[in-house]
């Protein structure tokens, strides 16, 4: 627990005079990690009380962690406890996790073997309890006040078409007496994790926001919790988010996800996004059409991953030194004709190749995807942490201002290998026919990736001779092409069995007949009403008052 906490610290960084601070404090872990005798553990611990004597005002919880650490090997109980009682009242201001947690986490007692005979102990974990429990009840009341909403439920159900007017105007938010949040987020019966929310400094209810997604790396690194604290996401990596985020009144936020439920690695996390940006839009007066979700590596491959596999309910997606792959099934790149990406990619990446990236842009530019690259030289797979990103950032941020969504484009094209993906706009609930005697391989868009950076012992960049695809295709898919114009709708299927067309009033006159062909034979030609279960059901399912549907046309091809 202590390496990992050093390491976040070390990664979110200070600024101006805390940079000092972090400078001794690094030095002294250091030390600490390398002490094997009370000489070393007393270099360490003089270190770091010398830090704390310059610095007063940047000593935090990690330090006095450690030095409470270190006095009880070298069996100083009084400088021990001492330090023990300060820390343990410490809410988690900045970039340290709660007081409390030090002393209540697995391996606390292992830590404080030397001081578990002291009744001072058991004084110290009762207080430690009483905060923790503190903190949980301000988290819970400040979770209720963020999804706080005014009692102005939809009225007009009665009337199906007055309905659709309501839930297109539906504004039911309040003020908020705080600009960040974190909200504890439900998985399943046994796990649950957490994201934290950033708003604009005035945020207004009767205002519609954009609201963008930022997904951490290292997911197989990381451990869920059940609360998230301003310094672990604001500052450090993410400083230039915040930065421009604040001067576009943007709201953030910031999932936390672990080896088994993210973005990336498994599916058993990739309905997070989703659940989590309805939840929000339960709180929050959100632009439907302004919702994005950036990344940095793991982060940046899950961004991906929504594009490829469910892009309706955002607009655009950004990626950090992205590996640009589907790792839970194929990639099927043409989906990016839905929406876009923006890549930001260095020479200097372990994580993919700038060969690989060039070759991926020559892929993007063969069907003329809404996909841009830059190229940063001289940097390694840490991109964010350097100034020279700040640049990037910019990119993004004119990005969002001028990136609206399409609720109802006009074409639609989609391929899937998974019947959980088979949503795209205005086409719905997919189901794949790969066990017909007349299933047809789509063509694959591919190609071969021949050269790596790894790091060699020494830890300098070496280039590896390699030989893999860009993309697995682990399973049969299904296509689907779809357009609409004037009432008609076309569409032309591969391993399709079944799917369903959504009905806008913004996209259909409904004083007229739809017609709907598929594979070029007439399908439907009938007028469409409201239906009043249907309208209900989806927006209760999305919360979206941009892309409302008021019924649907089911079609077995």
């Amino acid at each position: 627990m202590r390496y990992c906490m050093t390491m976040l610290l070390v990664l979110l960084g200070y600024c101006a005079e805390a940079q000092n601070y972090s400078v001794l404090a690094d030095k002294a872990s250091e030390l600490m990690d390398n002490a094997k005798d009370e000489a070393g553990y007393k270099k360490a611990l003089d270190l770091y009380e010398e830090a704390f004597r310059m610095y007063p005002e940047n000593k935090d919880g990690e330090g006095v962690y450690n030095a409470s650490i270190l006095a009880s090997k070298l069996k100083n109980n009084d400088k021990a406890f001492q330090y023990l009682m300060s820390l343990s009242s410490i809410k988690g201001e900045g970039y340290n996790f709660p007081g409390w947690n030090y002393i209540l986490e697995e391996d606390a007692e292992k830590e404080y073997k030397n001081l578990l005979s002291d009744p001072r102990w058991k004084t110290l974990k009762q207080k430690a309890t009483g905060y923790k429990k503190q903190f949980y009840e301000e988290l819970q009341k400040k979770e209720n006040e963020f999804f706080s909403i005014n009692k102005n439920t939809l009225k007009n159900k009665g009337n199906v078409a007055e309905l659709y007017k309501e839930i297109r105007n539906f504004n039911p938010y309040q003020s908020k007496k705080d600009r960040d949040y974190s909200i504890p987020f439900k998985i399943n019966d046994s796990a649950k994790t957490s994201f934290f929310i950033h708003l604009p400094q005035h945020y207004d209810p009767q205002k519609k926001y954009t609201l963008l997604f930022f997904l951490h790396g290292a997911v197989r690194n990381n451990e869920l919790i059940d609360y998230q604290l301003a310094g672990w996401n604001l500052g450090g990596w993410n400083r230039y988010y915040t930065k421009y985020a604040d001067q576009n009144d943007v709201i953030l936020v910031f999932p936390r996800a672990d080896k088994q439920y993210n973005w990336m690695l498994s599916d058993d996390g990739f309905f997070m996004i989703p659940e989590m940006l309805k939840q929000i839009k339960r709180a929050l007066n959100i632009d439907d059409n302004k919702v994005f979700v950036a990344g940095h590596s793991n982060g940046a491959t899950g961004s991906f991953s929504y594009l490829m596999k469910q892009s309706t309910q955002f607009a655009g997606f950004y990626g950090f030194n992205t590996y640009p792959k589907v790792f839970t099934g194929g990639t099927f790149v043409e989906n990016i004709k839905n929406r876009s990406f923006i890549n930001f990619s260095t020479d200097e990446d372990y994580y993919y190749p700038s060969n690989a990236n060039d070759d991926f842009t020559k892929l993007m530019k063969s069907f003329a995807a809404d996909y841009q690259e830059y190229r940063y030289n001289g940097f390694p797979h840490w991109f964010p942490q350097f100034d020279a990103s700040e640049p990037a950032y910019n990119i993004i941020f004119n990005d969002l201002k001028n990136r609206k969504r399409n609720p109802f484009p006009k074409e639609i094209s989609w391929e899937f290998d998974d019947n959980k993906n088979g949503n795209v706009d205005w086409i719905s609930n997919i189901k794949l026919d790969t066990l017909s005697k007349n299933y047809k391989a789509n063509k694959e868009l591919n190609f071969k990736i021949n050269k790596w950076l790894v790091y060699d012992d020494n830890d300098s960049l070496k280039v590896k001779d390699v030989d893999k695809n860009a993309f697995d295709f682990p399973r049969k898919s299904g296509k689907i092409k779809a357009e609409y114009r004037n009432n008609v709708f076309r569409a032309e299927t591969s391993n399709i069995q079944s799917f369903s067309i959504n009905i806008s009033p913004e996209a259909v006159d409904l004083n007229e007949k739809v017609k709907v062909y598929i594979n070029g034979k007439l399908y439907f030609d009938e007028k469409i009403n409201y239906n009043h279960e249907y309208l209900l059901e989806n927006f209760n399912k999305t919360q979206d008052r941009e892309q409302v549907w008021i019924n649907h046309i089911d079609v077995k091809v």
